[in-house]
């Protein structure tokens, strides 16, 4: 049930508006000085306060700026005297939500009053809470895995998502994860109170990116029947991410490179500028240092991006966060698709650190939904595994394939072999997969 706390000196005026109230299902609680009205504060979690501006104990506009700050979720509406309005005013500058005047005539306002702040109360309280859970899904700790490389940008993450970093470039491979890094930045920080807005540059032609990006005003082309807010517009506070940046038109990045170096912008169609508070994350797969060298990545936009880089390792460089990757995703198909696999056996685990991940995390994501949705026992085996991780096709190398027929010694070294491929010649890695010593793998091979 709703609750509102009556702080007032006058006891009819609290028996009033407890009488009112209460027709609208509220629970009300009153309070006759400003000690009484701090203390029952702390005890009823009220989501809105109607205070008394002339308490016999205490100076209203101060009671107002302590409830401010002990309950920043509470809202407060001033209760004002005829001729009291200035004040009234005043209490507003200082975090107020409304005020009315006494006597409270007709009645039917001060119901409407207080029901119109009591619904921007829970609204805002979901958005809070909506929020949060968008902060727990998309935080840093979604970045799964036991590397160096993975421990360290989950801490670049929570350090840049706190700072006053305006323009942050993410570079990486496809399927590395540059979108969940961008959304960490954002949640991690004080601007996930505000919107996080996104744009594939690859997908918008230069002739729409301009109103995309800044609006555009009404008639200002044939299509313009109404005033729209571009996505850096409705960013504001908040973050834009750019994705696939290197994609962008030549004309496309110049207009960019303006409103970068003036954090203003301009609707198409408009007259004047509008500033703009919006941290831009820029993200790419390609190396814009040799799209710039080829005419292709303007010089002047690719260093205003790059003043905070974040490079994202791919997958096959951080080995360690492979299993810890493969067991997040098994939960989270389990979950999705009602099964309960409870695990990989150990062969298969040997099998999944030494595929070379091209696809990176997606391609693991990918194949662990797969063997979910099709999986008929309890552990994943190597049998369930596809190719290239089961039995090669016919066009498979020697190197890829193990012989049919042939010594033991023989069979040993082409799977050897086999493993050192797939971990892209790390004989130090091949040798742990196979569970023995550098030197006894270096034997092996050249016992064959």
């Amino acid at each position: 049930m709703d609750s509102v706390l009556v702080i007032d000196d006058e006891k009819n005026v609290r028996a009033l508006l407890t009488r009112i109230l209460s027709q609208d299902e509220v629970d009300v609680h009153t309070a006759g000085t400003g000690a009484e009205g701090l203390q029952l504060a702390d005890e009823v979690d009220p989501d809105v306060v109607l205070l008394d501006l002339r308490l016999p104990d205490a100076d209203g506009m101060d009671l107002l700026k302590t409830l401010r700050a002990r309950r920043p979720d509470t809202a407060v509406i001033i209760i004002t005297a005829y001729g009291q309005i200035p004040s009234a005013v005043e209490a507003m500058k200082h975090g107020a939500t409304d005020y009315l005047e006494k006597p409270f005539e007709p009645l039917d306002k001060l119901r409407l009053a207080v029901s119109r702040v009591l619904d921007e109360v829970k609204a805002r309280r979901e958005i809070h809470r909506l929020h949060q859970l968008q902060a727990r899904q998309y935080g840093a700790d979604r970045l799964v895995g036991e590397s160096d490389a993975t421990r360290q940008l989950r801490q670049m993450i929570r350090q840049l998502a706190q700072s006053e970093a305006q323009t942050i470039l993410i570079l990486g491979e496809s399927g590395t994860g540059k979108e969940l890094v961008a959304r960490g930045l954002h949640y991690e920080g004080p601007r996930r109170d505000f919107p996080f807005m996104e744009v594939n540059c690859a997908a918008i032609t230069e002739t729409l990116f301009e109103s995309e990006l800044f609006g555009h005003e009404k008639g200002s082309f044939t299509d313009a029947k109404a005033t729209k807010k571009g996505l850096m517009e409705l960013a504001d506070h908040g973050t834009l991410l750019l994705d696939e940046v290197s994609e962008m038109a030549p004309g496309s990045q110049a207009k960019l490179l303006r409103s970068l170096q003036e954090r203003v912008i301009r609707r198409v169609g408009g007259t004047r500028d509008i500033k703009v508070d919006v941290r831009i994350i820029a993200a790419t797969n390609r190396a814009l240092e040799t799209l710039v060298k080829d005419g292709r990545f303007r010089e002047d936009l690719f260093y205003r991006l790059n003043v905070i880089p974040i490079s994202i390792p791919p997958l096959r460089a951080r080995h360690d966060d492979v299993l810890p990757l493969a067991r997040h995703f098994l939960r989270e198909m389990n979950a999705t698709f009602h099964k309960s696999i409870k695990g990989f056996s150990a062969e298969t685990e040997k099998m999944l650190m030494a595929h070379s991940w091209p696809g990176n995390v997606r391609e693991l994501r990918n194949l662990i939904e797969r063997l979910v949705i099709l999986a008929t026992s309890d552990f994943i085996e190597p049998a369930h595994l596809p190719q290239p991780f089961g039995v090669p096709t016919d066009g498979a190398t020697p190197a890829q394939a193990l012989p049919t027929m042939g010594t033991l010694a023989e069979v040993q070294r082409a799977h050897i072999l086999q493993v050192i491929q797939r971990v892209g010649g790390n004989k130090s890695k091949a040798a742990q997969i196979l569970g023995i010593s550098r030197q006894t793998l270096r034997k092996k091979i050249e016992a064959g």
